[in-house]
């Protein structure tokens, strides 16, 4: 059964509600977007929004950064106790080794942005390989020019089985984002059986988080086996 990760949720209400759905990770938006958060607001939204909510199994939380300094993670767990530190920029291996070196008990997922047309001969291994040692999770999103990903279009699932492979043979879970919704998310799992799946702006109405969208969603990939 694929995991579920839903991001960018930005109120404790939100998040104590969906953190008792059968979710896997909530994400927390570091980088520059419109679900934005602070260190501070991260915190109280984990504390008050994850550790408080009545469900079995808590989801883990996962804070999303783009090119971040190590000074600047530090100050975020500072206030926010992550699980997951997920990088979106241009980080490079060194810089994934620096930060698992730093913090080795938590997870590090890294994130590849993938064109959005069709992107013919994929070659992962010759992107990933040298993160392999520092990573916990490879996510795949849609590349954006202005914020590297988070543009809420999908990209060329024809790109996903070479990936797929590679996570496989690495022993890494591989999960996808870019343009999900409760409707299109059972055809990407029953096609192409990732991991999981990442989903932000598709469980939202007029750019607010929907309780009912984010419940159809995590329904929705629960039920396929």
């Amino acid at each position: 059964m694929a995991t579920v990760k839903i991001c960018g949720l930005k109120t404790v209400d939100m998040v104590r509600r969906t953190a008792e759905l059968p979710v896997d990770y909530i994400g927390f938006l570091f980088a520059r977007s419109k679900r934005q958060v602070t260190p501070e607001q991260a915190g109280e939204l984990i504390r008050k929004g994850l550790h408080e909510a009545a469900s079995v199994s808590r989801p883990k939380a996962v804070g999303v950064f783009v090119n971040p300094t190590l000074a600047e993670l530090e100050d975020v767990l500072a206030h926010a106790p992550l699980d997951v530190i997920q990088l979106h920029g241009q980080e490079g291996p060194e810089q994934f080794r620096s930060v698992k070196e730093r913090f080795p008990e938590i997870e590090l997922f890294k994130v590849v942005s993938v064109s959005g047309a069709a992107t013919g001969q994929v070659n992962p291994g010759a992107q990933l390989e040298a993160y392999r040692p520092w990573v916990d999770g490879v996510l795949l999103d849609t590349f954006d020019p202005e914020y590297g990903g988070g543009s809420g279009k999908t990209f060329a699932w024809s790109a996903i089985p070479a990936y797929l492979n590679w996570c496989r043979e690495a022993g890494l879970p591989l999960l996808i984002a870019g343009g999900l919704q409760s409707d299109n998310v059972g055809e990407l799992i029953r096609e192409y059986g990732p991991d999981g799946v990442d989903v932000s702006s598709g469980v939202e109405t007029d750019g607010v988080k929907d309780f009912e969208k984010i419940r159809t969603f995590i329904e929705r990939v629960k039920t396929i086996v």
